[in-house]
């Protein structure tokens, strides 16, 4: 596994895509979220061609444009989301390795997701909980088989202790901070939305702590 900026945003960008992907086909927010996704994913995605130039990831860029442009069609917005989180895969998939890109793709992409929808949520908490708690379970089902990908690869029998203690330290906290996610959505009114967007903010700075640092020290940090 080689480490680098390209495999990193890759994988955002995959699983911020395939987030969007999610939301559109369960239509529980308007295209205003298949919009803000696009231009996240069209950023991060960017950056990332940058890096790698490879085609996989010029054709992501045109499909995110075109799931952004087809916002109001959630099913369309959706294949292409999906089409896009797909070809992103494809860039990381060269340093990554085909499992370990996708369960760091979907752990960073559902914590990200989560703390994007939740904004729509504090403005209307009436709309239905049901959407954050799913993308809540997937980001906690991710972490966990992330971190059984980067164990069985030798992220915690090998490197500077230091560094391994700080692997074990933010996975315990992501934990810790998904589990914080699940039972504030379970709270009536707007503070449970309020509680649970704000503390998927700090589930976003420790997933990528989780994925990078994970990643150094199966390279040989």
């Amino acid at each position: 596994m080689e480490v680098t900026p390209a495999l990193i945003l890759a994988m955002w960008g995959a699983g911020m895509a395939g987030g969007g992907a999610l939301v559109a086909v369960w239509g529980v927010v308007g295209p205003g979220y298949g919009w803000l996704t696009a231009a996240v994913v069209l950023a991060v995605g960017g950056a990332a061609v940058l890096a790698a130039g490879s085609v996989a990831g010029i054709v992501s860029l045109v499909l995110v444009v075109g799931a952004g442009l087809a916002a109001r069609n959630r099913r369309i917005s959706g294949l292409l989301f999906a089409g896009a989180a797909i070809a992103l895969l494809g860039v990381g998939l060269a340093d990554g390795g085909v499992v370990a890109t996708f369960t760091g793709s979907v752990l960073l992409g559902a914590m990200t997701s989560e703390m994007m929808l939740g904004h729509w949520f504090l403005i209307d908490p009436r709309l239905p909980r049901w959407a954050l708690r799913r993308l809540t379970l997937i980001a906690g089902g991710g972490l966990a088989a992330d971190v059984i990908v980067l164990a069985v690869r030798g992220a915690f029998a090998a490197g500077d202790g230091a560094w391994v203690a700080a692997m074990v330290v933010l996975v315990a906290m992501t934990g810790v901070l998904v589990a914080a996610v699940w039972f504030a959505l379970r709270e009536p009114g707007y503070a449970g939305v309020m509680a649970a967007t704000g503390l998927s903010y700090l589930g976003v700075l420790t997933t990528f702590g989780v994925v990078v640092v994970g990643r150094l020290l199966v390279a040989g940090l």
